[in-house]
């Protein structure tokens, strides 16, 4: 007998069904032939919000959740952020390998020759009301640019798709930052093709009078160390829209706006802004006990803590904990940093935590670090956008590559009245 099949026994009928197992998984079709009847559509399974359903597979992050790994493409997201830089990892996510030193020059090359936007684009950003949420316009103007770059449509051209991705990975962070200063009325800084990813993102985000903007080194590099722990995370509700989107065949411009504005919502991109206001709401070191007895009355919910995918320490936030040090050390002592980190001991220690695996994820420490380095709240679904891009590009490549994929169709359960007749 075959023992990679799962046998079901339909007690409704008496039936039994042998299902082949894949990869540890049933194709949901397969069980589209049990039925009761010969009218009888067949068997669906119900899964709200994808809780245990593979849309997909993929070759880019590996993650465990109950042991607390990240790999991308098979390297510990650990050694990632100490050994590498974000585009080095952006190479790797889309690539499936590390670069060699020449290739790594031609794309360092291309990424930082596409990172200038059309003039007309920044007539369309200042069409925006002065006020406006860089997120919000951020989302509305990578959509845009599908209009500037008609060839985008070419999906399956792959010297066409690769130019798309130069171009999305480039203009993100000169979109990001003048999204940013166009929200405190701050003339566009135009980037520096001699400065590094990141510190070309600072320079545009806080550049003033200067003749030419030199980014501290320490924070240049916190900053690349952020981007390469939000580089990708699996099928996240981003991700998951990247690829819906996608699957229409649209063009990667607007599967991006869609993806954008997938990460806006407060309980993806939105994270870290919720922790840094519970703390600010906390105000000192000596109101955490209290707010952990309101917490656990049931009147206030701990942010920060726990994650859909992670039920051990999320590992992006161990070495954000460790980078927090590095940046507080430039910037000077944060108080908030002071409450947070007396949360996190009494949680830690705290059964009611520990039972429940709540432990600190990746959006705890990265608001207060992303406030210390001077960026404003409303730029923190933002600054997770900006490195995103290069894991919704890369997926999405994926998903065109991938023969099994087609455009994406939820089934549902309908509970909705019968036929009934129109009474005027």
């Amino acid at each position: 007998m075959n023992k990679e099949t799962l046998t079901i026994t339909d007690n409704r009928t008496g039936k039994q069904y042998e299902i082949p197992v894949e990869d540890g998984t049933i194709r949901a079709m397969d069980l589209r032939q049990i039925k009761t009847s010969d009218d009888d559509f067949g068997l669906m399974s119900y899964d709200p919000a994808f809780t245990n359903t593979a849309s997909c597979k993929s070759r880019i992050t590996f993650i465990d959740g109950d042991k607390g790994i990240l790999r991308y493409r098979g390297y510990p997201i650990e050694q990632l952020a100490e050994r590498s830089t974000y585009l080095e990892v952006a190479y790797l996510i889309l690539h499936g390998e590390l670069p060699a030193a020449a290739e790594f020059e031609e794309w360092t090359w291309e990424i930082t020759h596409h990172t200038l936007i059309h003039e007309q684009i920044k007539k369309f950003m200042d069409g925006v009301r002065y006020d406006a949420h860089p997120m919000g316009l951020l989302i509305g103007t990578v959509g845009a640019l599908s209009t500037f770059y008609p060839e985008a449509k070419n999906i399956f051209d792959a010297e066409k798709r690769s130019k798309q991705v130069h171009r999305l990975i480039a203009k993100m962070p000169t979109i990001a930052a003048f999204a940013y200063r166009h929200s405190v009325g701050m003339p566009y800084a135009y980037p520096d093709n001699d400065l590094s990813y990141t510190g070309n993102f600072l320079n545009m985000m806080f550049k003033t009078t200067e003749v030419k903007y030199k980014p501290d080194p320490v924070l240049e590099r916190a900053l690349d160390v952020l981007f390469i722990l939000h580089a990708d995370h699996e099928q996240n509700c981003s991700t998951s829209a990247m690829r819906g989107i996608g699957s229409s065949q649209a063009d990667p411009y607007s599967a991006v706006a869609g993806a954008a504005a997938a990460l806006y919502g407060p309980l993806h991109g939105g994270a870290n802004e919720a922790v840094l206001r519970m703390l600010n709401e906390i105000s000192s070191k000596a109101n955490v006990p209290a707010y952990i007895k309101r917490v656990k009355e049931g009147e206030v919910r701990l942010m920060g803590f726990g994650h859909r995918v992670y039920k051990n320490y999320d590992p992006r936030a161990r070495i954000i904990k460790q980078i927090a040090d590095q940046v507080f050390a430039v910037t000077g002592s944060n108080p908030v940093l002071e409450i947070a980190l007396e949360l996190e001991r009494i949680a830690l220690e705290d059964e009611y935590f520990v039972s429940r695996k709540l432990y600190p994820n990746v959006d705890f420490y990265s608001g207060i670090i992303y406030q210390a380095m001077g960026f404003p709240v409303d730029m923190f679904p933002v600054l997770f956008a900006i490195p995103r891009t290069s894991g919704w590009m890369a997926q999405w490549v994926e998903m065109l590559n991938d023969p099994d994929q087609k455009i994406a169709r939820p089934r549902q359960i309908y509970l909705g009245y019968e036929e009934r007749e129109y009474k005027p």
